[in-house]
């Protein structure tokens, strides 16, 4: 680990996170970083925490410090289609009836608790988010009012020396894609499906998200 990591940002692996990361990356070197990811119970977590370590295998000498958190206990009694032994994921594009079915409660809001603890104590100045707008009519905790006051929160908490950086708030997922095309993100690396399987399904929200962002860019997979 860095001995003063400069940003921490939230890294689970998927595109969005990889491409924040890769920016951190380009804003302020490897040695000022630090990628932070959870272990917690959502059936897609063991896929995305392989595509981490995957990614970061890749960058090599690039790679920043890398920690992962257990969180698995914090959402015990959660209810989510998302977590182990939720209902099945829906599948087809991003519909507030189905994918609604997906939010895990106060997930972010906790994140940015531990993220913003290990900051203050690290003596890190930001931390990192890879919330998209693109996300934001189904998850509340992607949403601009959301990233605004918790940014304020964490800021007050920590006495203005934690900020919250979230640069895709304005974003769509196909200007994610550019933006990580630009910055050399290993695409294929990365995962997005949050179904428990190696391969990803190709038919969820997210698939489907992902699939029509990287085509856009001229990437097939």
């Amino acid at each position: 680990m860095p001995h003063e990591p400069r940003i921490i940002t939230l890294f689970s692996g998927g595109m969005d996170s990889a491409t924040a990361l890769f920016l951190c990356l380009e804003e302020y070197g490897r040695e000022k970083v630090l990628a932070l990811s959870f272990r917690y119970p959502s059936k897609h977590n063991a896929h995305e925490l392989r595509a981490a370590r995957n990614i970061l295998k890749y960058l090599g000498p690039r790679a920043p410090a890398h920690r992962i958190i257990d969180m698995t206990s914090c959402f015990e009694g959660s209810k989510s289609h998302l977590l182990r032994g939720g209902g099945e994921i829906p599948e087809g594009h991003y519909a507030a009836d189905t994918m609604k079915l997906t939010v895990v409660p106060g997930r972010n809001l906790i994140f940015l608790s531990v993220a913003a603890a290990l900051a203050e104590s690290l003596g890190a100045e930001k931390i990192c988010i890879a919330a998209h707008h693109g996300d934001s009519h189904i998850y509340p905790d992607c949403r601009q009012p959301f990233l605004r006051a918790a940014d304020e929160a964490i800021a007050l908490s920590a006495e203005g020396r934690v900020r919250l950086a979230a640069p895709f708030a304005g974003m769509g997922k196909n200007e994610i894609a550019v933006q990580g095309k630009r910055l050399g993100v290993p695409f294929a690396l990365t995962r997005s499906c949050y179904k428990n399987q190696q391969r990803p399904c190709g038919k969820c929200g997210t698939c489907t998200e992902r699939r029509e962002a990287l085509a856009a860019i001229g990437i097939v997979e």
